[in-house]
């Protein structure tokens, strides 16, 4: 549901904005009120599938993240039991 409304707003600002926009392909600039219907979903798609693996990489970064603190607290307690049975 949260991603539909996401879409959404994302197709709704790219629309309201493309009389005013450009889109770079391949290092070439198109006016987005001259691309076709199906090209600007497709620009929109791309915006969408963008703005998904910034998410991604923002949860990527916390995982690994908390991965290191995981790892640091067992290092720890394992050199806690190594000081205990020596």
């Amino acid at each position: 549901m949260a991603q539909k409304k996401q879409t959404e707003a994302v197709q709704e600002q790219a629309q309201a904005q493309a009389q005013a926009q450009t889109v770079t392909i391949d290092g070439k600039e198109y006016p987005l009120d001259q691309l076709s219907e199906s090209a600007r979903q497709q620009v929109v798609n791309l915006r969408v599938t963008d703005q998904e693996i910034q998410q991604l990489q923002q949860r990527l970064a916390i995982a690994q993240t908390a991965r290191t603190a995981y790892s640091n607290e067992l290092k720890a307690e394992l050199d806690k039991l190594e000081a205990a049975t020596s």
